[in-house]
């Protein structure tokens, strides 16, 4: 990944054939030619509100939320597709459409809160070991590479196993372990322009190094940033995915897409539906943030200037 991702430089107007406009208006203008990443951009925007009002409207027009359970004893029981209900019941007559949508709420949120506690504590570490070098440096990444060597997803499963498995728990453990290559590529980027001119006169205004850092170097490489920070979105979704597996992921009642896939796989030769939508909605997901990701990188590569 770090050798995918190049410099963005604000001052720079060699970044582009045309001066008149800045890095950031050309790399957008790079990112709507690529249809793919267009496509997979305007995917992630209904999903998000399907999501977000989805549940509500069909609350609203049938009664049915995620977790409601028929009075009727009758109706406790595993229905395909009708039309009153889009995507079947589970095994417990609730409606699939409803647990669907509200599950996309929890996956999504999962993976941008993880991710934004990830690029806090990345773009913090390795900025702060890439500008001051030397020892400082060494200490800091010889401690990510210990952390490297662990298999991060078996420290994910302990916490979650040690202390109560809460939503916010789940936050924090997978955001905890998806910041160290982020660490990296920001040390990466900050040691390639750290001695640049505008950062070196900054130093002889007598600006302190937490300002040089957060307010001259580091919204130099927010291209980079952004690029990896888009494709660990869909990489922290499968982990939530993966710990629903294993029933350490989101707690019932509530319900996520690793939730569902999960109670799917199991019933799936006798009622396929519970697990074709919610992994049609997982991977249709998944597949546009990667596509979003990838045309981010190419509009943010100077090299794909025209």
């Amino acid at each position: 990944m770090s050798s995918q991702v190049k410099t963005i430089r604000y001052d720079n107007p060699q970044m582009s054939n045309d001066t008149g406009n800045s890095p950031w208006k050309n790399a957008w203008q790079r990112l709507l030619k690529n249809k793919i990443a267009v496509a997979g951009g305007l995917l992630i925007i209904l999903m998000i509100v399907a999501s977000l009002l989805g549940p509500v409207v069909i609350k609203a027009l049938t009664g049915y939320t995620y977790d409601y359970i028929p009075s009727d004893k009758s109706l406790i029981r595993a229905m395909p597709p009708d039309w009153h209900h889009w995507m079947g019941t589970d095994d417990l007559g609730r409606d699939m459409m409803a647990r669907v949508l509200y599950g996309g709420r929890i996956s999504l949120m999962v993976g941008l809160v993880a991710t934004l506690i990830s690029l806090v504590i990345g773009v913090t570490y390795g900025a702060i070991a890439g500008y001051f070098g030397g020892k400082t440096d060494n200490i800091m990444m010889r401690a990510v590479d210990v952390l490297y060597s662990l298999p991060y997803i078996i420290l994910v499963v302990i916490l979650l196993a040690l202390f109560n498995r809460s939503l916010l728990l789940l936050f924090v453990a997978l955001g905890a372990i998806s910041w160290l290559t982020m660490a990296r590529i920001v040390r990466g980027q900050v040691l390639a322009i750290k001695n640049q001119e505008f950062i070196e006169a900054a130093r002889a205004l007598g600006l302190p190094s937490s300002t040089i850092i957060f307010r001259h170097i580091v919204p130099n490489i927010l291209g980079p940033v952004i690029v990896y920070a888009t494709l660990t979105v869909p990489t922290v979704m499968l982990e939530e995915a993966f710990l629903s597996f294993l029933g350490l992921g989101v707690q019932a009642p509530l319900s996520s897409w690793g939730v569902l896939a999960a109670d799917g796989a199991q019933k799936m030769v006798i009622w396929p539906w519970l697990l074709i939508f919610a992994v049609a909605a997982l991977s249709l997901t998944l597949f546009s943030l990667n596509a979003v990701g990838d045309g981010l990188r190419d509009a943010f590569d100077p090299q794909n200037a025209a």
